[in-house]
């Protein structure tokens, strides 16, 4: 499309090229935090800070512990595989 097609369509496609720049956007912060090993190993100390502070119990701490060295191996294996 040339330049007098692109600004012929301004009025439509503009707010909907924005809109679709914002959702790539969003999904891009999204992935990074996602894969960011070092939320979960955040997550992993705070948790532990948690038990010792005693706002959570041994149980939950286990339950919690485990989902969160889950992910992090989940994390691990996309990595390196």
């Amino acid at each position: 499309m040339g330049i007098l097609g692109r600004i012929l369509t301004l009025p439509v496609l503009g707010p909907i090229d924005g809109v679709l720049w914002i959702a790539r956007t969003i999904e891009q912060h999204a992935d990074a935090e996602r894969w960011d090993e070092g939320k979960v190993i955040g997550a992993l100390t705070e948790l532990e800070l948690e038990l010792d502070l005693g706002k959570i119990d041994i149980e939950e701490y286990e339950a919690r512990e485990a989902m969160l060295l889950r992910r992090l191996k989940e994390l691990r294996e996309a990595k390196s595989g």
